[in-house]
C-alpha cells in the first residue's frame, strides 16, 4: 500500500490500485483500513476519511512529536505504525460486504415537479418514466464515499440500464433532497447546491445536520433502498 504526504499534516493511503476491481471488494478494503486505524489510535490522530480507493489520515504534528515521533521524518514514522496496525487479512479474498452495514430506506417522491430530468433520463435510456422509477427504486445501493458537499452520498448499484452521462452544463442550483443520476451512480443532494447530475426525484429526509453527531445521515458502507412515496406523503413528512 502506497503512503504519500498530503500537505504538512496528513497522509494519503492508496489502498486500491486496480480500478476494475469489484466495487464491494474495493470498498471493503478501504473500510478495513479505516476501521483498523480508528482502533489503533495512532499518536496525534485527528481524523480518518475514506474515498473510493484511498484513506486520508489527518494528524497534529506537534502532538505526534510530543508522543515520540521524529520531527525530521514523521512520514516514515507514521508509515511504519500504519502498516503495523493493518490486518494481515487485508489482501486475502474473499472480502465481502460488511455484515454490519446498515440498510437505510430513503423515501423519494418522483413527482414531476421534483423529478426535473425524469423525462430526459427516460428518453436517453429508451424506457418510460414510470419504468425508470420502478428500476431505480427496485435496486439496492451501497454508499461508496461521502463528499462534494457535506453529506452527499455517492451510491454504487445503479442498474446499468439507467446509466446516464452527466449534464454538459450543470445547474446553478439544485434543491436540497434531490435524488439524481450521474453516470453509473446515483446520489442525493443534502443541501442546495450547483450540480450536473440528472434529477429524478426528491426525498423529504434531512441528510445533513451540523448539530448532530455524526452530522451526515449516511456513511461509507451503508446500504440504501429508495421507497417511492406520493406527493401527499412528501408534504406530510416536511410539515
Amino acid at each position: 500500500m502506497e503512503i504519500l504526504p498530503l500537505g504538512d499534516s496528513a497522509l494519503l493511503l492508496r489502498v486500491v490500485e486496480n480500478f476494475d476491481e469489484d466495487p464491494d471488494v474495493a470498498l471493503n478494503k478501504v473500510l478495513a483500513v479505516k476501521h483498523a486505524l480508528d482502533a489503533a489510535e495512532l499518536p496525534g490522530a485527528i481524523e480518518l476519511t475514506s474515498a473510493y480507493s484511498t484513506v486520508a489520515f489527518f494528524y497534529d504534528p506537534v502532538r505526534a512529536v510530543d508522543q515520540g515521533g521524529p520531527a525530521s521524518d514523521l512520514l516514515a514514522w507514521f508509515a511504519q505504525r500504519i502498516r503495523d496496525a493493518l490486518p494481515s487479512s487485508l489482501n486475502k479474498p474473499p472480502l465481502r460486504a460488511l455484515k454490519t452495514s446498515e440498510l437505510v430506506e430513503i423515501p423519494v417522491c418522483y413527482d414531476h415537479e421534483f423529478a426535473l430530468d425524469l423525462d430526459e433520463v427516460a428518453k436517453r435510456v429508451g424506457i418510460g418514466a414510470r419504468e425508470v422509477v420502478d428500476v431505480h427504486s427496485g435496486a439496492e445501493y451501497r454508499v461508496q464515499c461521502v463528499g462534494f458537499t457535506p453529506g452527499f452520498p455517492y451510491l454504487a448499484g445503479l442498474p446499468e440500464i439507467l446509466a446516464t452521462p452527466r449534464k454538459n452544463i450543470p445547474r446553478r442550483e439544485i434543491p436540497a433532497g434531490s435524488v439524481a443520476i450521474g453516470g453509473s451512480q446515483t446520489g442525493i443532494y443534502p443541501i442546495k447546491s450547483p450540480g450536473g447530475w440528472h434529477v429524478i426525484g426528491r426525498t423529504p429526509l434531512l441528510l445533513f445536520n451540523p448539530e448532530k453527531n455524526p452530522p451526515a445521515r449516511l456513511s461509507a458502507g451503508d446500504r440504501v433502498r429508495f421507497r417511492p412515496i406520493s406527493r401527499d406523503e412528501f408534504e406530510r413528512s416536511t410539515s
